[in-house]
């Protein structure tokens, strides 16, 4: 297609050929392509909408449907334009009541945004007339009280503040704007919004719904559309159908949205907004669209724009049905029969408009403020929404102003990536706050959990927890070969880890991580099958100490909280000598204690005298080892990250296989397969750029196995790493442990975001969402299978409540009792420095009770060594006396 043509022509071709390809299947031609024979303009606008949704492609079951929970925040009513069918703007000026103002103030904007995010919102979606400065004297003489010379600069104030001092991120909707204009804007909200109507230029002749509307102009409003791809803001539009444009004209103007979202990748949505006759317009005795219309032009944009990745929402209070599920009252029915028959017509319109291609339901806001643009159509409650969109066999999630794509990567969040792409610094450390792994929202309104704190809400109050094992709706997914709500492609990557024990790909695990509602049931009450077949129900826990001998290192790993720079940086540095080593490992022996886990930061020193000592001593390490052997003969030595290994072998000038053979030597009994983050080297290029790569990790362990050690493994999962790198991760220690064997167990670590300066500089989310915390335990099941059959849940950082639920999804460990644990409470972990014995029995008592009366598979709790041996009695004992036990 020749870029010079003109607007309209380059548009009208990039119809006919999306037409053509829409209504010839597969057979059809591209984008960009001519013409098949006898294929154009009207005979996509002759279809029927029935003859259109045939043609889309197959939606399958349990996709994830929608909706933003949001307040409405008028910033000013007032407009220099006067659309026919508006009754948000004041065309006749300021009411003459004392106290009117053009303008809400900024503790007004607050105040609303305060009560949405008490409410669960995230959005804050200003909406306001078009540069009413221009038309009406008292909104430019109030700006200029306020110190602002036009509204676009008030709006960008008040964005900031509730950017700033409320949690909820801000949506702008401003009219046409310039390239400027948005720039500022962009600094200050997620994402921003201009509803194209119509391209039709009839609509702007007097008589019709845009005369004397200079903004409705067509081609100003697509210039700001432009303006925005350019600037990469993600950005909403729509149509208005059913105020006098015809079929052919809304396939323009979908074409122009098509055009733009191709050339700049940034039109999010395309809102199929319905014409509602108003009292009191000049439109208040208009025809408003037939179902048919609207169902047409769902569809006719789903064909045009899906395969661009642009949503289709319709707001669901502009439903044909008028209460959006409440019903009215016909001779001889009850308020009871009315509201029933209101439902069943609400989930009947909702099931129709998402077989057309509806993907989001937009903002609904959970009784905080009404849509002041319609505002005798109440949103329907949430609640009803999720029903009826369940019914059509989806999932309703509560997403951010910015759709997904902009707010998360999947593989990693990082400068050219989502969310850093599409928004400015600030406003991308905010959806990360806000975001799941999947830049879906953290929560709907419920509780908030995070790992590692201990003031937490109750599990019992967080919304997903329902469909978590013991939740209110889990069981209906817990049979999951059978039940008809989980979705199918689910339950083929269930059939395959748990009936055919199969190595499941990359792409099936990134299916297990982003299971939501009945599958996320499914995929927790599958692993846990595995487990009993696998490790049957006894839980088992080692009693130990951990020993970490200085917190200096050179290293600057950017999450975490535990390591000190070479000054101190970042609080105090310590570092412990022989002696220190060699009595805390007398002490955890005198406790009862199989195990003492010794890591530490590198220490510059550790370096510089490998360098200068005998080659293939083991230097300080090997000295540590030595120290802990004299503390306690007998006691297992669980040491030394493989960053620890791999630094200490290349500053002695030694093999990293040689370096472990000499560590053995000294005492080395298995080594902590932490320093893994996430194996994944575009993900540690942002977390620890200066440390080992994936493979590099993977050959030292590889060399401890050849040398007979058994090591664990471990993954941080819930910082910047998207659901396709952790995917990459399970499945990369399959593939070792199939080559070696000697991974005795995997440990999830959720990340703790509190005191981490990756997530103080506002790069990282709030560690995983309590559904993503659990679904990790419950993938690592299912993805290891009976390669790894240990399966460990970390308590200080799930909390109690948290490690019972993965203890229901997989996990068959509650790890060590961990004597003196810093680094966790480093990072901001609230849950304690020690579990003994005795408050393991009391999580695997409460376990058991929660789970119910199962004979086949009742709980209980059993002390190991680190190799997962019975503990001896004696040590059994001693653990037991030393807390009173």
């Amino acid at each position: 297609m020749a870029t010079g043509a003109p607007p309209r022509a380059r548009r009208t071709a990039v119809l006919l050929a999306l037409a053509a390809s829409a209504l010839g299947g597969p057979a059809g031609l591209q984008r960009g392509v001519g013409l098949q024979r006898g294929v154009g303009l009207h005979a996509l606008a002759g279809c029927s909408s029935a003859e259109l949704i045939a043609r889309l492609p197959p939606r399958p079951s349990g996709a994830v449907i929608t909706y933003s929970r949001k307040v409405f925040i008028p910033l000013t009513r007032l407009c220099r334009d006067r659309c026919s069918y508006c009754t948000f703007a004041q065309h006749e000026g300021l009411p003459t009541a004392a106290g009117s103002r053009a303008y809400l103030s900024v503790d007004e904007v607050l105040a609303i945004a305060r009560a949405g995010a008490a409410a669960g919102c995230v959005e804050a979606l200003f909406t306001l007339g078009d540069r009413p400065e221009t038309r009406w004297p008292a909104a430019h003489e109030e700006l200029r009280k306020l110190g602002y010379t036009s509204t676009v600069e008030y709006l960008a104030a008040c964005c900031r503040a509730v950017l700033e001092q409320t949690e909820l991120l801000p949506h702008a909707n401003c009219g046409v704007l310039s390239e400027q204009e948005l720039a500022i804007l962009r600094e200050v909200s997620a994402s921003q919004g201009l509803m194209l109507e119509s391209t039709s230029e009839r609509l702007l002749e007097p008589g019709g719904p845009h005369h004397r509307s200079v903004d409705k102009v067509p081609a100003r409003r697509l210039a700001t559309l432009e303006a925005a791809g350019r600037l990469k803001i993600p950005f909403t539009t729509g149509l208005l159908i059913g105020i006098g444009e015809t079929r052919e004209e809304r396939l323009d103007a979908l074409s122009a949205i098509a055009e733009c979202a191709e050339r700049y990748g940034h039109i999010q949505e395309v809102i199929i907004q319905p014409f509602r006759a108003k009292c009191g317009t000049g439109m208040e005795q208009a025809s408003e669209p037939a179902s048919e219309e609207l169902l047409w032009t769902v569809a006719a944009a789903k064909l045009l724009l899906g395969d661009l990745g642009v949503a289709v929402q319709c707001p669901p209070n502009l439903l044909l049905l008028g209460k959006s599920g409440e019903g009215s009252l016909t001779v001889g029915q009850t308020e009871a029969m009315a509201a029933a028959a209101g439902k069943i017509a609400f989930r009947a319109e909702v099931c129709a408009l998402l077989a057309a291609g509806v993907d989001d339901w937009g903002g609904v806001s959970p009784g905080v403020t009404p849509d002041h643009v319609n505002p005798e159509r109440a949103w329907p409650s949430i609640e009803s929404l999720r029903a009826a969109t369940e019914s059509a066999g989806h999932r309703l999630c509560a997403r951010l102003p910015s759709h997904p794509r902009y707010a998360a990567d999947p593989i990693v969040a990082a400068p050219g990536r989502a969310p850093f792409l599409w928004h400015a610094d600030k406003v991308a450390a905010a959806v990360l706050r806000e975001s799941d792994g999947e830049g879906l929202a953290r929560a709907e309104g419920g509780g908030r959990w995070f790992s590692g704190n201990s003031e937490s809400d109750p599990i019992y109050l967080i919304d997903e927890s329902e469909w978590l094992p013991g939740g209110a709706r889990y069981e209906l997914g817990q049979a999951w070969r059978t039940s008809s709500v989980v979705s199918a492609s689910v339950r083929a990557v269930l059939v395959a880890a748990v009936e055919e024990r199969r190595a499941l790909s990359e792409e099936e695990v990134v299916t297990l991580f982003t299971a939501r509602s009945a599958d996320a049931s499914a995929v927790c009450s599958a692993a846990n099958e595995l487990r009993i077949l696998l490790t049957g129900s006894a839980v088992s826990f080692v009693v130990c100490r951990n020993i970490n001998y200085t917190n200096k290192c050179v290293y600057a790993c950017t999450f975490c909280a535990f390591s000190k720079g070479e000054h101190g940086m970042r609080g105090p540095a310590y570092s412990w000598g022989e002696v220190d080593v060699e009595a805390a490992a007398t002490d955890a022996w005198a406790r009862g204690a199989t195990e003492v886990c010794m890591q530490g930061g590198i220490h510059p020193d550790y370096i510089s005298e490998a360098k200068t000592g005998e080659a293939g001593d083991g230097g300080v390490y090997a000295r540590f080892l030595k120290a802990a052997k004299r503390g306690a003969a007998n006691i297992h030595v669980h040491a030394f990250s493989p960053l620890e290994v791999a630094t200490g072998a290349a500053a002695a000038g030694v093999s990293v296989r040689e370096f472990v053979r000499t560590l053995k030597s000294a005492g080395l009994g298995s080594l902590p397969g932490t320093a893994a983050e996430v194996l994944d080297d575009e993900v540690r290029a942002v977390l620890c750029p200066d440390k080992l790569s994936a493979r590099e990790w993977e050959e030292v362990v590889e060399a401890a196995h050849a040398e007979g050690l058994a090591t664990t493994s471990t993954i941080m999962h819930g910082s910047v790493e998207g659901p396709l790198a952790a995917a990459r991760h399970l499945v990369r220690l399959r593939a070792l442990q199939e080559r070696t064997g000697g991974i005795s167990e995997f440990v999830p670590l959720p990340f703790v975001h509190e005191a981490s300066p990756i997530y103080a500089r506002g790069r990282a989310r709030r560690g995983p969402t309590l559904r993503e915390a659990v679904l990790m335990h419950a993938a690592a099941r299912l993805v290891l299978s009976d390669t790894v059959p240990n399966i460990q849940t970390s308590w200080c950082k799930m909390g109690p409540a948290g490690a019972r639920l993965a203890l229901r999804a997989g996990a068959n460990d509650l790890g060590g009792t961990l004597m003196s644990e810093s680094i966790s409470r480093a990072a901001g972990a609230s849950y304690g420095q020690e579990m003994p014995a005795h408050e393991m029995a009391e999580v695997v008592a409460q376990l058991d009770a929660q789970q119910g009366p199962d004979p086949a598979d009742r709980r209980t709790l059993w002390q190991r060594t680190t190799l997962y041996a019975r503990a001896p009695d004696e040590r059994v004992a001693v653990a037991a006396a030393a807390v009173g036990g």
